[in-house]
C-alpha cells in the first residue's frame, strides 16, 4: 500500500469512528439475540458477512424465532429495506465513475455508510474508489466484528439487553447532526422533519417510515422543480460606477495658481 494509500485509509477509519461506536455495541445485540433463539456463533458471522442488513437481521432473529416460511422473510425484507432504493436513486452520480468496486458498495449500503458517503469529501489529491470503498468496508468490519463478539459472548455470559437497541436511534442522531452541520442547504432537513411529524400524525408507527420518506422525496422534487434555483432567479452583479477623482478644495486651487503667477 503506497503512502497515498495509507493516509487515504486513515482518514476513512477517523470518519468511520461514530459508525464503530454505534455498530460494535448494536452487532453484539444482534449476536445476543441469535444466540439467545439457539444458533451458533457461525450464522452471526455469516449473516453479517453475507446480508449486511441491521433491522432485517434482527427482523430475522424474530421470524426464525416465530417459525415463519420464506414468503414471510421475503415480504417482510423488502418492505423493511424499500427505502435503500431512494438512497441509490442519489448516489447516481457518486458511484457513476468508481469501477470495479461499484457492485460491492451496492450491497455495502447501509443507513450509516450512506451518512459518511454524502457528507464527508474526498480527501485532496485521494482516489475516491478507494476512499468510498474503505469507509464501506470498514462499517462492514465493524458490523461483523460487533455480531461475532456478541453471539460468542451470549453463548458464555447471561446478560440482561433492555436498552441495547437504542444505540441504532443515538448514532442516526449524531450522523444527521454532522450532516446538517456540513450541508450547504438546510431544507432537505426541514422537509425530512415536516414530512415525518405529518406521517407520523396520520398513520401508524409501524408504516411511517416508508409514507415519511415517499412523501419528503416528492417535497424535494418539487421544491427543485418549482423553486429552486434557476438562471433567472440569481441576482445580477450590482454596476457601480467607477470612482471619480476627487476634486481640490477651492482655496487650495487658488493657492496653487497665486503661486504659478507668482513664479
Amino acid at each position: 500500500m503506497s503512502e497515498q494509500d495509507k493516509n487515504l485509509f486513515v482518514s476513512a477509519l477517523k470518519t468511520t469512528v461514530p459508525v464503530f461506536l454505534g455498530y460494535i455495541p448494536l452487532g453484539m445485540a444482534f449476536g445476543f439475540l441469535l444466540d439467545g433463539a439457539g444458533y451458533h456463533w457461525v450464522y452471526a458471522l455469516l449473516m453479517s458477512i453475507f446480508i449486511y442488513a441491521g433491522p432485517g437481521q434482527f427482523l430475522a432473529v424474530a421470524l426464525l424465532a416465530a417459525g415463519a416460511g420464506l414468503t414471510e422473510f421475503v415480504v417482510a425484507t423488502l418492505l423493511l429495506n424499500l427505502r435503500h432504493s431512494f438512497y441509490g436513486l442519489s448516489l447516481l452520480d457518486r458511484f457513476s465513475d468508481v469501477g470495479k468496486v461499484k457492485p460491492y458498495l451496492i450491497f455495502a449500503l447501509t443507513d450509516e455508510t450512506y451518512a459518511l458517503l454524502t457528507s464527508t469529501e474526498v480527501p485532496e489529491g485521494g482516489s475516491k474508489a478507494k476512499f468510498y470503498l474503505y469507509i464501506a468496508a470498514l462499517d462492514h468490519f465493524y458490523w461483523v466484528l460487533g455480531s461475532v463478539l456478541g453471539a460468542v459472548l451470549g453463548s458464555l455470559l447471561d446478560l440482561k439487553l433492555e436498552g441495547m437497541a437504542f444505540v441504532l436511534t443515538a448514532l442516526f442522531v449524531v450522523l444527521t447532526i454532522e450532516q446538517y452541520f456540513n450541508a450547504i442547504s438546510r431544507f432537505p432537513f426541514m422537509a425530512a422533519l415536516g414530512a415525518g411529524v405529518v406521517s407520523l400524525m396520520f398513520f401508524s408507527p409501524e408504516n411511517m417510515l416508508l409514507l415519511s420518506i415517499i412523501l419528503g422525496t416528492l417535497v424535494l422534487i418539487a421544491h427543485e422543480k418549482f423553486i429552486g434555483e434557476k438562471p433567472g432567479n440569481v441576482p445580477q452583479a450590482v454596476a457601480h460606477p467607477a470612482p471619480q477623482p476627487v476634486s481640490q478644495p477651492a482655496a487650495q486651487v487658488a493657492e496653487n495658481k497665486s503661486k504659478e503667477e507668482s513664479s
